[in-house]
């Protein structure tokens, strides 16, 4: 490469690291109000630094954020995937795809890649072609030639570093992940780890703003909302637990003296009724009164936060607590919930996922047969 190449390389990487700083001392300064004074994301328990286990661990734990990366997958990716080569006939290509599909169980590969991309800044397809003679062929280009794809194996960003970048700026390439670190496992539940030539892969990114390699995580903007849910459910369960029960106060009588047998013995008897089945106190010389109840509904509460949710995400708010059956979703949801789920196939499943797979595989000959 010349060397104003090389110089003009080096100046385009300083500056997209350049960029990637700016953009992380932006997120460190998240949540901070009079000058800097009030750091309100502290104050509320927010993180600031999200990575790909904080959004897997929601996922995995609250139900909300698992409706939101799993309704809209769900939805876009129902029924059979039909590939159509023309309207007259049924031609030997769509033969053969709906021969693959079937063979590689492709509709739910692509639903898991889907899930995997959204929950991180990208997900990655391993594409099994059948020129591989042993681990370290995985590393070359897929050889050219009519192929037969043996596998498709769905893996998230985390299991799909990229270990490469195409570094030559008159490289159509330039700026795109050239080889990719994979973690997988195996049957016997141990992993391997190995390098893998970027024509094997197929790269799925979440929503996409200004690069094209990594996108937005789809719970990243409801994040801090999801926290807030939880603690309002799950401090209504903790309140429910110590407020629906009354306290005891105990007032012994002017001019008794308690003995250690007696509060010994009132002491057990508080416990028993505390965490056992005794409904009723006998003691002498102290008067129990209970305390009121302290219980309030958290009914309002909760749906702010999940009218905040679908606001972001799009998911109407009946869809997204699962009464969209029957009566209880009305038509306008319902509406609105079909057109989001065709304009995601339109602009998200079709031209991300599943015409680039096609791509791949036209590109490579996969055999149909």
């Amino acid at each position: 490469m010349p060397r104003t190449s090389k110089v003009k390389a080096l100046e385009e990487r300083i500056n997209t690291l350049s960029a990637i700083v700016g953009r992380a001392n932006l997120l460190a300064r998240l949540g901070f109000s009079y000058g800097g004074e009030r750091d309100v994301y502290n104050a509320l328990g927010y993180p600031k630094n999200l990575t790909f286990d904080d959004y897997y661990a929601q996922y995995r734990r609250q139900d909300i954020a698992k409706a939101i990366i799993d309704r809209p997958v769900s939805a876009t990716w129902r029924g059979k995937i039909s590939v159509i080569e023309t309207e007259e006939r049924y031609t030997e290509f769509e033969k053969g795809w709906d021969k693959l599909d079937f063979q590689l169980n492709l509709r739910a590969k692509f639903a898991r890649v889907d899930r995997l991309a959204g929950l991180g800044h990208y997900g990655v397809l391993l594409l099994g072609f059948d020129d591989v003679k042993s681990i370290s062929d995985m590393a070359n280009p897929v050889r050219k030639g009519k192929r037969q794809l043996k596998y498709v194996k769905p893996l998230s960003e985390v299991s799909a570093k990229i270990q490469e970048w195409d570094n030559n700026p008159n490289s159509e390439r330039y700026g795109f992940p050239q080889i990719y670190q994979l973690m997988l496992e195996l049957a016997d539940t141990s992993t391997i780890t190995i390098n893998v030539h970027y024509s094997r892969i197929l790269h799925i990114p979440g929503q996409l703003l200004e690069g094209e390699i990594e996108g937005m995580p789809r719970l990243e903007a409801v994040f801090n909302r999801l926290l807030d849910l939880e603690k309002v459910v799950g401090g209504s369960a903790e309140m429910f637990w110590r407020g629906a029960r009354p306290g005891f106060k105990g007032i012994v009588l002017e001019g008794y003296e308690m003995s250690k047998e007696d509060e010994a013995e009132l002491q057990k008897q508080l416990d028993e009724y505390e965490h056992g089945l005794r409904r009723f106190l006998v003691n002498r010389g102290v008067n129990i009164d209970a305390l009121a109840q302290q219980v309030s509904d958290p009914r309002n509460h909760v749906d702010v936060q999940l009218q905040m949710i679908s606001a972001v995400t799009g998911i109407p708010r009946r869809i997204l607590t699962g009464s969209e059956r029957g009566e209880l979703a009305s038509t306008e949801d319902r509406n609105t919930w079909l057109s989001m789920i065709q304009e995601r196939r339109e602009e998200y499943a079709e031209p991300v996922i599943l015409r680039p797979f096609i791509d791949k595989c036209i590109e490579f000959g996969v055999s149909m047969d």
